[in-house]
């Protein structure tokens, strides 16, 4: 019995359009990016080649600048964020990236090619996009 092997990759399904902030910023720097660009997600830029990618969630603000009653304009990103991240490869199989998703709980994954920040993925994306492509 041969199986259609229909992969699909994570460049092929990855938004290439996100945000960024620097760590210094304060959170009410970010809440205003996230409102502008349309997002709940930014990705944190590195101090340095060889430093780590962040990322902050809306839900990392809920938590720790909210819940807390913080000022947002008194909190920096760096305080709240998540670094380092599990990245992904742009060539990996959405099937292997949605593992990924599922053992770490994540909610959101940089693309990153060549020490660079080329794309989002999010577990919508995996399935709206991808397993809707492997079924057409």
């Amino acid at each position: 019995m041969s199986h259609k092997t229909n992969v699909i990759r994570v460049k092929d399904i990855m938004r290439t359009s996100f945000g960024t902030i620097d760590g210094i910023a304060t959170i009410a720097e970010a809440l205003n990016t996230m409102k502008t660009l349309g997002t709940s997600v930014l990705v944190i830029n590195k101090r340095y080649e060889e430093d780590e990618y962040g990322l902050i969630t809306s839900g990392d603000i809920a938590r720790h600048v909210l819940a807390k009653d913080r000022s947002p304009s008194r909190v920096n990103v760096y305080e709240v964020m998540q670094k380092p991240v599990i990245s992904v490869r742009p060539e990996m199989d959405i099937r292997h990236c949605s593992r990924l998703f599922a053992t770490y709980d994540l909610v959101r994954a940089p693309v990153i090619e060549n020490k660079k920040v080329i794309g989002m993925v999010s577990p919508n994306s995996l399935v709206l996009d991808g397993l809707y492509k492997i079924y057409q």
